[in-house]
């Protein structure tokens, strides 16, 4: 039985209707007494911007049950899970005006601990290790819903082609999901992402054939320019290889060595700083 008094239950219900969405021009007040106060949204301001820059990519290395129970119940979160049911369930655990804590420590063209500033969509998948290289790959059906929600947000909230990553993108060496069996390609030919240059990349590989691999410095430089954390040390150091390997993860999995090389140096040289090239 409720013992409530009438009068705090009134005002309890109007409080919970201003809650629900009812704060408009002729609506919600707050009840009674000083501090009382009415939200006017009749107008708009020109000044403003989606808070959501960066969608990044994962994958569970865990069962749906698993990735669902972990993503629910633990301090670890993601906006969206896609699963690999026949079809793919899109679960949304986090709204897009929240933060999810997905990312972690992370770095992406100079932004640090992105998680305020993105958005994050966790694959079902069993993951890779270098054992088993390039690992299971991601069901045609999966990768079409991945594609068809990534797009969706990207285009509701502006997200530039090179702010569409993966989580070994903005985590070099800490993190290496999605992995190499993910088909950055096919995103990117579906416009969802950026690719590098696929014409002018042989041209280049072959210039660095027969001039040589450039040098550390230029290394570092090229991968700051696409977004990657490089130092700035101009040695071929722990970092840097790890930025290579996370590199190497997005545009060329079918070798992962974090070694330099003419192939990546090609690769990295054909990658656009900005907007997608259509292979």
């Amino acid at each position: 039985m409720n013992t409530w008094p009438l009068n705090r239950l009134h005002r309890f219900a109007l409080i919970a209707a201003c809650v629900a969405g009812a704060l408009t021009l002729s609506g919600c007040t707050a009840p009674g007494g000083a501090g009382s106060y009415r939200i006017d949204d009749s107008l708009s301001a020109k000044g403003k911007a989606s808070r959501v820059e960066i969608i990044v990519l994962h994958y569970t290395v865990s069962s749906k049950t698993g990735a669902l129970a972990t993503l629910t119940n633990r301090d670890v979160s993601a906006h969206y899970v896609v699963s690999d049911d026949r079809p793919p369930v899109v679960y949304r655990l986090v709204g897009e005006d929240l933060t999810a804590w997905h990312a972690g420590e992370s770095s992406w063209y100079g932004r640090t601990y992105i998680n305020p500033r993105s958005i994050g969509i966790e694959i079902v998948h069993p993951g890779w290790n270098a054992s088993d290289a390039p690992g299971p790959d991601f069901a045609p059906d999966q990768i079409d819903v991945v594609i068809a929600l990534t797009r969706d947000i990207a285009r509701r909230h502006g997200v530039l082609p090179e702010n569409i990553v993966g989580h070994s993108d903005v985590a070099p060496g800490r993190k290496q999901d999605p992995g190499p069996a993910f088909p950055w390609r096919k995103l990117a030919q579906a416009g969802v992402g950026r690719w590098f240059d696929e014409r002018a990349a042989p041209e280049y590989e072959l210039r660095f054939e027969r001039e040589g691999v450039p040098n550390p410095k230029w290394f570092q430089e090229q991968l700051r320019r696409v977004g990657y954390a490089a130092p700035d040390t101009g040695q071929f150091d722990a970092g840097t290889r790890q930025a290579l390997t996370a590199f190497q993860l997005h545009y060329r999995a079918s070798l992962v060595t974090g070694t330099p090389d003419a192939q990546t140096a090609a690769r990295l040289q054909a990658l656009p700083t900005t907007g997608s090239v259509t292979p």
